[in-house]
């Protein structure tokens, strides 16, 4: 099963200053990453190509890695996700940007099944609030909120 999903939102901030929110990935003042309800994403090392980490029971290590600018993930685990995902801005203009979570993967063995039941509605949900952190950073107020579902809310409930 061949899976290709994309988050984005548009950032009231120059390129490099909302493309600054990646380079504090996994670090003790992350300004991207949710918490403290989602595990942190954590790294063997500084973010950098090379760094061996993840979040959770999801693993990863950096593939590549461009400053302010674009960060991709090559997944290791669990069992049956091949692929990556991996933050990147685009400049729309000289105060816009936008910020995009891709995540492009073949799911396959029992992957076929855990995600779309359980780990793509964490995913979004995760990856959605992520957005929202970036929204705070820029602006100071975030104007649609993310909202968990009742499904995602059960499922975390389950999962901890």
């Amino acid at each position: 099963m061949d899976v290709y999903n994309v988050h984005e939102r548009v950032l009231a901030e120059r390129h490099r200053t909302a493309g600054a929110l990646i380079d504090t990935l996994a670090s003790d003042d992350d300004k991207l990453w949710p918490g403290p309800d989602w595990p942190r994403m954590r790294f063997d090392r500084p973010l950098a190509v090379g760094a061996v980490g993840g979040h959770g029971p999801v693993r990863y290590t950096v593939a590549s890695y461009v400053p302010s600018t674009w960060v991709r993930f090559a997944f290791s685990g669990p069992r049956g996700f091949d692929g990556f995902h991996e933050f990147a801005v685009f400049a729309l203009d000289e105060e816009r940007t936008v910020l995009r979570h891709t995540l492009a993967m073949r799911a396959h063995g029992p992957a076929r099944l855990a995600w779309p039941l359980f780990w793509r509605p964490l995913h979004d949900a995760c990856v959605e609030e992520s957005l929202d952190r970036a929204e705070l950073a820029c602006s100071g107020a975030v104007a649609r909120p993310a909202r968990r579902s009742a499904y995602v809310r059960l499922l975390r409930r389950i999962a901890h």
